[in-house]
C-alpha cells in the first residue's frame, strides 16, 4: 500500500540526509539548491542556522528529508551549546551524512575535531567540497584525498553551492542512498519549518546582511503575532530581540530608516515566499539575558540545553 502523499502507484523512496561542515561552509545555500527554492536563511555572517531546519527535495520517486544542521563549533554560550546539541541531533540515524567543505577557508579549527567524531560514526559518509568556481584543481585535489584519508568517505563530490555546478549529480547519488518506503510529507511541501518560524528567519535573515558587522551575532528575531487577515493577507507581528541598549538605535538607524529597509527587504521576500501579500510589522526590544531564556529558545525553534 503506497503513502498518499506518493506520487504515483509503486514504489517510493524516502530518507533522511545530515548536511554538516563548519560555521558558514555553504549548507544552508546547497540545501536550497538541492530542494530548488528556499528553505534556509544565508549570510556571510557565520552560524547563521541555529535550529535544525529541514529542507525536502525530490528526485523522481524519492523523497529526501534534508536536515540542515548549524555549523559545528567550540560550544562557550547556552546559546551555542544548544546549536551544536541541535547539529549532533540531526546527524543521529540518518540514511547519509554529508560533509560540506570550504576549501577555500577550510575553518581548520573546527574542521578538525569535526572530522574526529565522524570517523567513528556509523552513518555512510560523502565529502562535498564546494566552491569549485572559485576553487583551485591542485589543492581540491590535494585535500580531497587529506580528508580522506581521515575518514571512511563513501564517496567524494565537487560543488558549488552558490552556482549550482555539480549539485544535480549529487542530489542523484543521494537519491539512490535513501531507503524504499512511503514518502513522510505531501509532494508540495519543502520544509517542515511552520511558515511562523520561517517568517522569523527571514527577517533574522536581513537584519545580518543590511547592519553586517555593526550587530553582534547575539541578535534574535521573537515571532509574536501571525494571522490571516479576511482579504487572504497575512499579517506578521515581529520582535527584534537585542542584548544592549547601544544596540537598539543601531537596528532602528536614523529617523527609524534602517528597521523600516529591513522591514521592507523581508516583507517582498515573505510577499514572494508565500504567495500572498504580507504586512510585516517591526519593533526592538533590549533583553540583556535572552539567551538564558528557555521561552525564547523554544520559540526560535532550538532545544533547552543547559
Amino acid at each position: 500500500m503506497t503513502s498518499p502523499h506518493s506520487p504515483a502507484e509503486g514504489q517510493t523512496r524516502c530518507g533522511v540526509v545530515a548536511v554538516l561542515g563548519a560555521p558558514n561552509a555553504g549548507k544552508s545555500t546547497l540545501v536550497n539548491q538541492l530542494v530548488g527554492q528556499k528553505v534556509a536563511i544565508t549570510s556571510a555572517k557565520a552560524q547563521t542556522t541555529r535550529a535544525r531546519m529541514l529542507g525536502i527535495a525530490l528526485d523522481g520517486d524519492t523523497q529526501m528529508i534534508l536536515v540542515d544542521t548549524p555549523g559545528i563549533f567550540a560550544p562557550r554560550r547556552r546559546l551555542d551549546r544548544a546549536m551544536v546539541s541541535a547539529a549532533w541531533e540531526g546527524a543521529e540515524a540518518a540514511d547519509a551524512v554529508l560533509l560540506l567543505v570550504d576549501p577555500v577557508k577550510q575553518r581548520r579549527h573546527e574542521l578538525e575535531p569535526l572530522l574526529e567524531q565522524l570517523a567513528g560514526r556509523p552513518e555512510r559518509k560523502m565529502l562535498v567540497l564546494n566552491k569549485v568556481d572559485v576553487a583551485k584543481k591542485e589543492p581540491l585535489l590535494a585535500l580531497a584525498e587529506e580528508l580522506s584519508g581521515k575518514v571512511d568517505f563513501a564517496e567524494i563530490y565537487f560543488v558549488s553551492a552558490l552556482t549550482g555546478d555539480g549539485v544535480p549529480e549529487l542530489k542523484s547519488a543521494l537519491a539512490d542512498l535513501m531507503p524504499e518506503g512511503v514518502w513522510h510529507y505531501p509532494e508540495d511541501q519543502v520544509s517542515d519549518a511552520s511558515e511562523r518560524l520561517l517568517a522569523a528567519e527571514v527577517t533574522r535573515e536581513q537584519l545580518y546582511r543590511q547592519l553586517h558587522e555593526e550587530l553582534p551575532y547575539d541578535s534574535a528575531v521573537r515571532p509574536e503575532l501571525y494571522k490571516h487577515r479576511p482579504d487572504g493577507s497575512l499579517e506578521i507581528h515581529q520582535q527584534i530581540v537585542v542584548s544592549r541598549e547601544t544596540q537598539r538605535p543601531i537596528v532602528l538607524g536614523k529617523g527609524g530608516r534602517m528597521i523600516k529597509a529591513i522591514g521592507e527587504a523581508a516583507r517582498t521576500e515573505l510577499t514572494e515566499l508565500l504567495g500572498v501579500k504580507v504586512h510585516l510589522f517591526l519593533h526592538v526590544k533590549v533583553e540583556e539575558n535572552w539567551s538564558d531564556s528557555r521561552e525564547l529558545f523554544e520559540e526560535i525553534g532550538l532545544d533547552w540545553v543547559r
